[in-house]
């Protein structure tokens, strides 16, 4: 998913940073002396990465306290799209099923949460069947029925008043778009979606059209929430949701604080997610991201809600004075350049190829922030988060290996394949509000010139990306031959983070995010076989698959499997990153030592 609305399962919203020399020369040695979490009380350098940081030490009762430079695009569940907002939303939101509460890969796994277990599939893959538990309430007391859960899916249909979130639900239940959503549904009980059945309160069955192995983990994504229809405020619902978690809205004030307190009706046997171990939950919004740094340093809030990594001059005084409280883990996002063949000369692959072999990838890699705060060079388009993802083992330019500071005789033999032997000029599209981007197209730049090829840099409001890169009549109007951009899993499947780069059937006039324009049978194919594979081992090979079709395609130029530098405080525990929520640390069961 885009980091522009910023991204997905995964959609996080990511801070400007720019490129500071001191701060990357640290970084690259790793810098400060703190490994061993000699800092009063912090667990030490990497200790909560994929792995639990002092479990045993977390205490009921205290205030946990969040900073962010960004507030949620919406804390309505049918609207949040990003990453941040959808992990945070499980203190007040519960889903039939979810991740599990474990570090690493394992919490990307799904396990029952207001359903007695995960679904029972019948019909070839087409139907779900779920029994909501004993005991499970709303806010008020009264009873989460399956008719509450079947609302709170139906919402997502009325993109006309509640735009903005993932619609995948209505894609794969409604692929012909038939039904009207619940404020134009005309049957009187407002559950006129025949895509779902409520045959009693306790019982909620889905019909797919189709079958899709990911099913499950798009119930799993925050959309999929229960709404009571009598506490649906429409488009305000995001201002004061209705809980059915163990916490509840206390107060919201946009972009300055939310506070959550302990919802007196949630009940702990009905609930084996959740250990609810702070009585109190707050976030504090600042418009200055290095006075947030500072705040957390100082030891007033205990960790960043946006998880996109400390800000440069924030990362330089935690790795030098307090590594201890830092974990760097992998984020799930590429970092790329991305060759649209409607641009000339891009259309001819062997073009493509001089810029891939043609660009120093070590470079890129420094402009993105180092090995450290930047990422390990990428050399594929499948995050490590995501099953079938291989990493640095398929490597197939060398950019990580013998062409790592770029091939110039490769790169001129392409150019001479693609009846270009002299070069040629194109332009690179940045985001005007992501310096680390802008130093990234610099680099790029530099290191083109090199072999000939011409490049002048557009900058335009990252605002507007969708009807500026992501108008294709645009982007040939503009002759954006690169166009630099992220992208996370909305879900951590090949599906969930590939389709809309990847598909043609995902070719938009406006919103567009197939940039290349890749119209491949074989991609369309596998893609075809892959959600109506249910076999794992099965299901992965064909992830491998599609993302050998997509390199030998040249569409891409990878820069990063991006990594953050996060904090956490002295007094936070049970931490631990998921890749869930594409290596942000797991919210739900954060608790205090004190």
């Amino acid at each position: 998913m885009t980091t522009q609305r910023t991204t997905g399962r995964r959609k996080q919203a990511v801070a400007a940073a720019g490129v500071v020399a001191a701060l990357l020369a640290t970084a690259a040695c790793g810098g400060g002396n703190d490994d061993n979490g000699s800092d009063g009380g912090a667990a030490g350098f990497d200790a909560a990465n994929n792995k639990v940081a002092q479990a045993s030490e977390a205490k009921k009762g205290g205030e946990l306290k969040f900073a962010g430079v960004q507030d949620a695009d919406s804390w309505d569940t049918t609207r949040g799209y990003y990453g941040f907002a959808w992990n945070f939303m499980r203190y007040y939101s519960r889903t039939l099923v979810t991740g599990k509460t474990e570090p690493g890969a394992k919490g990307a796994e799904v396990t029952p949460d207001l359903a007695t277990s995960t679904g029972k599939i019948t019909n070839d893959g087409k139907t779900y069947t779920y029994t909501l538990r004993d005991g499970v309430t709303w806010e008020d007391g009264k009873p989460i029925t399956s008719k509450d859960v079947k609302y709170g899916i139906e919402r997502v249909w009325a993109q006309d008043v509640l735009s903005g979130g993932p619609v995948y639900l209505k894609d794969m239940l409604d692929p012909k778009g038939e039904y009207k959503g619940p404020y134009k549904d005309t049957s009187p009980d407002k559950l006129g979606l025949k895509a779902i059945e409520t045959p009693d309160d306790k019982t909620i069955v889905f019909n797919l059209p189709a079958a899709n192995s990911d099913f499950e983990d798009v119930l799993a994504m925050a959309s999929a929430a229960p709404v009571r229809q009598d506490k649906d405020t429409k488009s305000k619902y995001g201002l004061k949701p209705f809980s059915s978690g163990p916490y509840k809205f206390q107060s919201y004030t946009p972009n300055k604080k939310l506070v959550l307190v302990r919802n007196e009706n949630w009940k702990q046997a009905s609930d084996p997610v959740r250990k609810a171990y702070p009585d109190k939950i707050s976030l504090t919004l600042f418009t200055n991201a290095n006075d947030m740094d500072q705040r957390l340093i100082n030891g007033d809030y205990d960790l960043d809600i946006n998880q996109t990594g400390m800000s440069p001059q924030g990362r330089t005084t935690a790795l030098k004075e307090h590594k201890g409280n830092l974990d760097n883990p992998v984020s799930g996002y590429i970092r790329y350049a991305v060759f649209p063949q409607s641009v000339k000369p891009f259309d001819n692959i062997e073009c493509r190829k001089a810029v891939i072999y043609g660009a120093d990838h070590e470079s890129l890699q420094t402009a993105r922030g180092g090995p450290v705060a930047g990422g390990d060079i990428g050399t594929n388009m499948l995050p490590p988060s995501v099953p079938g993802a291989e990493g640095q083992k398929y490597d197939p330019y060398e950019m990580a290996g013998a062409n790592k500071k770029g091939n110039v005789a490769k790169a001129k033999e392409a150019l001479k394949a693609c009846g270009k032997p002299n070069g040629f000029k194109t332009t690179i599209a940045v985001r005007n509000n992501k310096p680390v981007e802008v130093a990234t197209a610099e680099s790029l730049q530099a290191s083109l010139k090199k072999i000939g090829i011409d490049v002048e840099i557009d900058q335009y409001d990252g605002a507007q990306s969708t009807g500026i890169i992501g108008s294709p009549s645009n982007v040939v109007k503009k002759g954006y031959g690169i166009i630099i951009m992220g992208w996370g899993p909305d879900f951590p499947t090949v599906q969930g983070y590939g389709l809309p780069l990847w598909s043609s059937k995902y070719i938009l006039e406006s919103g567009n995010n197939n940039f290349a324009l890749i119209k491949d049978k074989a991609i369309d194919g596998l893609f075809a076989d892959y959600v109506t594979e249910l076999d794992d081992a099965k299901k992965e090979q064909i992830a491998s698959e599609i993302n050998h079709k997509v390199m030998e395609g040249g569409y891409y130029l990878p820069f990063v499997f991006e990594k953050f530098l996060n904090w956490r405080s002295n007094n936070l525990a049970n931490v631990y990153t998921t890749d869930n929520y594409s290596g942000q640390y797991d919210f739900v069961n954060l608790g205090l030592k004190k």
